[in-house]
């Protein structure tokens, strides 16, 4: 249960009210935006929220318990405010979203409503949607560790404890390609092996993808040629000359731990755990042993 702050509990008191919704968005880039549904916009904890936006909310639901709290909002895409590039590149992808209630006619008297995180963004058009979920959906994930046989480390970690700075781990590649497709032919990682960077990640610093990371699906090398597929089409086409640091892969098995890393040590994996085929499997009668007893399969 929210406590209201008495100046405002007192203006709701009133039975004349000056109350408008404002949504303050944080990017994972720290950009910070404001919007507001008022007609007017209105500076509030040190945030401007900007109005004729094009910001509508669905009903809001809110609820006791650890049921996680939803609503949409939907907007019109603007380049002075939400631009569509932006969206594409995933800038919005679980940004923090609060709602605060406000009294536009004194600002300093307010009351943060919800808070949590954007969920899935759709467009259409000239239009967004985008979901809000509570702080509480984070309890829907997982905590702490898996046993499981491959490594539960991402390479490069505390875990892991990789050097991904070393020059033997990481290079650059220039796009020799040009489009939207998955497969990009590149050039510069010809002095790492074929396969090296299968698993690893590209994240493009020129280009119209500059600053978006991407993850490498596949790297193969036919003729001498390499080739880079992304798990997922470039958010926008690539260019000849488009350039990206790319790190090498990591397959997360025991043997690509040893192998290709020398990391065995810090392997965060268990291997040797009987799969489910050992769980489900079942005694057979066979031929009779030495011992006068039984084989069971």
């Amino acid at each position: 249960m929210k406590t209201l702050p008495t100046a405002l509990a007192a203006h709701l008191a009133s039975g004349a009210t000056t109350m408008a919704y404002c949504w303050r968005l944080t990017r994972r880039d720290a950009v910070t935006l404001g919007f507001t549904e008022h007609d007017e916009s209105i500076v509030c904890d040190g945030t401007n929220f900007e109005a004729a936006s094009g910001f509508t909310a669905s009903q809001i639901e809110t609820s006791l318990g650890l049921s996680v709290d939803n609503f949409t909002a939907a907007g019109a895409l603007s380049s002075a405010s939400i631009a569509e590039a932006d969206i594409v590149a995933g800038r919005y992808d679980d940004a923090t979203l609060e709602l605060l209630w406000v009294n536009w006619s004194d600002p300093t008297q307010f009351l943060t409503a919800s808070k949590g995180n954007l969920g899935e963004i759709k467009r259409s058009g000239l239009a967004f949607t985008a979901e809000f979920r509570s702080l509480a959906h984070r309890l829907n994930q997982k905590v702490g560790g898996t046993y499981q046989r491959t490594c539960s480390a991402t390479l490069g970690d505390a875990k892991c404890r990789m050097d991904l700075s070393n020059a033997a781990l990481r290079g650059t590649a220039t796009a020799a390609s040009a489009g939207t497709s998955r497969l990009v032919i590149v050039t510069g990682i010809g002095s790492f092996a074929a396969d090296w960077f299968t698993h690893g990640r590209a994240a493009f610093t020129s280009g119209a993808n500059s600053g978006i990371v991407m993850e490498i699906k596949k790297h193969t090398r036919t003729s001498g040629q390499d080739m880079l597929e992304m798990w997922n089409a470039p958010p926008f086409a690539i260019a000849l000359g488009d350039a990206a640091t790319v790190t090498a892969g990591c397959s997360k098995s025991l043997a690509a731990c040893r192998d290709k890393f020398s990391n065995q040590a810090n392997f965060r994996g268990f291997p040797h755990i009987p799969g489910a085929d050992y769980v489900v499997a079942t005694a057979k009668r066979g031929a009779p042993n030495q011992g006068g007893g039984s084989i069971f399969e």
